[in-house]
């Protein structure tokens, strides 16, 4: 049976199935993952603009690298599915705008938990319930950006279901109304020690504690909140790499 939303089924992953999986929210990413760092690459669907690929580490181990979609509602379907097929391990490599000025875009945050403002996680346990990421997973992603001399942080991130309002943005956004509590929310955050905004890790980090797997979060920094709401753009790819090669040395070291 194809699973809906993803577009594939048990029988896709062969005999050897994989229990880990690349999470990315563009799928041009994805596609970039497999078609560079995997062997063996077969798509197995583009439904939906949900690109995914099976392939073999430079290990040897097989891997699913899957686009989770924009937000926690998309990746929380995408998940779900995944989670029916085995997968048990999940490392989410995505990007993200830094609200500290010790962060500079080119960096990586990695994320040990997550303040999460999402509904799709209001779904799946309490707003109380933490979103906190594997701590093995996540040293092993540090120590191997260490090694690797890519300068990282390690941190809270702020999960939130909205890039325009629910991250400050009025310059440039369509709507230059925030709600009132809204104003002011990333220098809050910023003084609550919190790193950087991004997407989906909170929503991914409760379902790991409620569903029972093991979950990560390594983000290129690709805008400097303190200083602009924009993406430098120029910078973006040469980030983006930065944290794919965290994340394939620390699931298949050399």
């Amino acid at each position: 049976m194809k699973y809906h939303h993803i577009g594939f089924s048990q029988s896709d992953l062969g005999f050897d199935a994989p229990q880990t999986v690349i999470l990315s929210g563009e799928p041009e990413r994805s596609r970039f993952i497999a078609q560079t760092y995997l062997q063996n690459v077969k798509l197995l669907s583009q439904y939906r603009g949900l690109h995914s690929y099976l392939g073999n580490l430079p290990n040897g181990k097989p891997i699913l690298v899957a686009t989770s979609g924009m937000g926690a509602p998309s990746l929380s379907i995408v998940v779900n599915e995944l989670v029916q097929l085995g997968i048990k391990r999940f490392l989410r490599v995505g990007t993200c705008g830094s609200i500290q000025p010790y962060i500079s875009v080119g960096d990586l945050v990695i994320s040990q938990g997550c303040l999460c403002r999402q509904g799709a996680a209001l779904d799946i346990a309490p707003v109380e319930y933490p979103a906190i990421a594997d701590p093995f997973l996540t040293v092993a992603l540090v120590e191997t950006a260490r090694k690797l001399n890519i300068p990282c942080h390690l941190g809270i991130t702020a999960s939130v279901d909205t890039f325009y309002e629910g991250q400050e943005r009025i310059e440039s956004s369509a709507n230059t109304q925030l709600q009132s509590w809204l104003i002011g929310i990333t220098s809050t955050y910023r003084q609550l020690n919190i790193l950087n905004y991004e997407m989906e890790a909170g929503t991914l980090f409760k379902m790991a504690g409620v569903y029972g797997f093991t979950a990560a979060c390594v983000c290129a920094v690709v805008a400097q909140r303190t200083e602009a709401e924009t993406i430098v753009i120029a910078n973006k790819d040469t980030a983006v790499q930065r944290a794919i090669d965290v994340a394939i040395n620390t699931i298949s070291p050399v």
